[in-house]
């Protein structure tokens, strides 16, 4: 009887540790960080892109496909144009710097 009092204690003490355990670990204890994205994009007609890069999207690397929308996107120093392009169904994005070459 001794021994069955004793594991009785035992566990309600294990199980009052482990609900103790599982309240440390709560959303109180989380840091929260915030995440701005530093990039301004200003949409441009698309006839306001510079010569260099409608001359590369006349080229033959970009046979077929069309543009639809032109933007100047900055990010901190880097500067670049991006072109959204349309080929039937499939539609994509583009980076060319003020130079007509493509930007990674």
């Amino acid at each position: 009887m001794k021994k069955l009092i004793l594991s009785a204690a035992f566990l309600a003490f294990a199980g009052f540790s482990a609900v103790q355990a599982s309240e440390v670990n709560t959303i109180k204890n989380a840091a929260i960080v915030a995440v701005q994205d530093s990039a301004v994009k200003t949409p441009i007609k698309l006839e306001e892109l510079p010569e260099p890069i409608t001359t590369a999207l006349k080229s033959d690397t970009y046979k077929g496909w069309t543009a639809t929308e032109a933007f100047t996107v900055k990010e901190g120093t880097k500067e670049y144009y991006l072109v959204n392009v349309k080929k039937e169904t499939e539609t994509g994005s583009l980076k060319f710097d003020k130079d007509g070459k493509p930007v990674q």
